[in-house]
């Protein structure tokens, strides 16, 4: 999807930290991290969220998060997050889990 800010990452239109990538999915450290490890996973096809998603590519997804928790040194545990909808409170319209690892970060600690 064109206007998709995800979209314009997985392209390189616009500069992420690349944690990984493979030939159908993408990993980034958020922008706004909510924990000391803040990592989201998304399907380079784009879809919309879990509800448009079919078992192959949920599985794949969840499979890469996994990998991607493990690259990160989270194998003490973590947290698995993806929101759907704007009730939801997806803020962005294209499927992707958060990986949460580490102490949450206060309001005063984000971004630092």
């Amino acid at each position: 999807m064109d206007n998709c800010i995800f979209c314009k990452i997985i392209r390189g239109e616009i500069p992420s930290q690349k944690v990984f990538e493979n030939e159908g999915y993408f990993a980034f450290r958020d922008i706004h991290p909510q924990a000391k490890t803040h990592v989201l996973v998304i399907p380079k096809v784009h879809v919309k969220n879990v509800l448009e998603a079919d078992e192959a590519l949920l599985g794949g997804l969840f499979h890469t998060a996994a990998q991607v928790a493990r690259q990160e040194g989270l194998s003490e545990g973590f947290r698995l997050v993806s929101n759907c909808g704007k009730h939801g409170a997806q803020s962005v319209e294209h499927l992707h889990v958060h990986i949460l690892g580490g102490e949450q970060l206060g309001e005063d600690m984000r971004g630092k």
